[in-house]
């Protein structure tokens, strides 16, 4: 284990060392959006993934050692967390700071890496860049505005008046405005407005919704690698590639059939989600092999 004292509290995460002696190069992995633990469980969902603790073992059969963490309220750092209206984006961005900064601190390691999957991505990349990392990888990553994306996901759930609601609500977070009533459709629907929407969680969004991942991507010039599954159901392909093209340094690693969670899983909704809850599925096919690749490429394998 490993403790990152704050201002604000303690965060905890766990430290993977390869078997081989080292020094290593360390890999700092951050885990993806909303109450999402260490090792890439949520309580919103049955069960566990456990993606991002097989992308741990995976390093570490590499030859690269990673630290992943529990956020800020979730699992072991939940007395650290802030109350949600006191919540921003950039809270998580200088949290992975802190963690690059005690790694790059500790004699055990050689090099620093950062994954991100997921919302996880875009804070991976701000940190990276802050912190002079050696090189960087999305994981699952959106290639837009999360503001973009979120249009994109509820589109194709609402119909097309609470819609307009939205958008009107989104124009307003984008410009760093909040919204102290909301629209009287989407009020009415608890999972959009109570949600997404609620007072309360609206300072984070707009300090989420300024950030575009592909200018942020572009600015870094250091190895980066785009990992894109064809099935993922939350972030389409042609987030990956626009991510990807971006990039100076950029490779973009497609990976046939991986869904959002890093398995194997088929574009049929019901059995893609499953895959969401299953420890037992591997990382999909292809993925392993990307990374090791990519390490090699940027000077990162032992």
């Amino acid at each position: 284990m490993m403790i990152l004292d704050t201002p604000t509290g303690r965060l905890y995460g766990t430290l993977e060392l390869p078997a081989t002696p080292g020094p290593f190069p360390v890999a700092l992995i951050i885990a993806g959006s909303g109450p999402t633990d260490r090792d890439g469980n949520t309580a919103l969902l049955p069960g566990r993934n456990d993606a991002m603790k097989l992308v741990a073992e995976a390093l570490a059969g590499a030859g690269v050692a990673s630290l992943r963490y529990d956020k800020r309220g979730i699992g072991e750092s939940r007395d650290a967390g802030f109350e949600e209206a006191d919540l921003t984006f950039d809270q998580a961005v200088d949290d992975a700071v802190r963690w690059l900064r005690m790694l790059e601190d500790d004699a055990r390691f050689t090099g620093t890496l950062v994954v991100g999957h997921s919302e996880g991505s875009l804070v991976g990349m701000l940190a990276a860049g802050r912190a002079e990392a050696s090189a960087f990888v999305s994981l699952e990553g959106a290639g837009r505005p999360a503001a973009d994306v979120l249009r994109s996901q509820l589109r194709v759930q609402l119909p097309a008046e609470l819609m307009d609601e939205v958008d009107a609500v989104v124009r307003d977070l984008e410009t760093g405005r909040t919204v102290a009533t909301l629209p009287p459709g989407i009020a009415a629907v608890p999972q959009v407005g109570q949600a997404l929407f609620r007072q309360s969680v609206q300072p984070y969004l707009v300090s989420w919704f300024r950030h575009d991942p592909a200018l942020v991507l572009a600015a870094l010039d250091i190895p980066s690698l785009v990992v894109q599954g064809t099935t993922d159901l939350q972030v389409p392909v042609e987030d990956g590639e626009r991510l990807a093209a971006a990039g100076k340094r950029t490779t973009l690693a497609r990976i046939e059939g991986m869904n959002h969670v890093l398995k194997a899983a088929p574009a049929e909704r019901d059995a893609n989600l499953a895959a969401y809850s299953d420890p037992a599925l591997p990382l999909a096919p292809g993925l392993v092999e990307a990374l090791r690749g990519f390490l090699a490429g940027a000077g990162l394998a032992p």
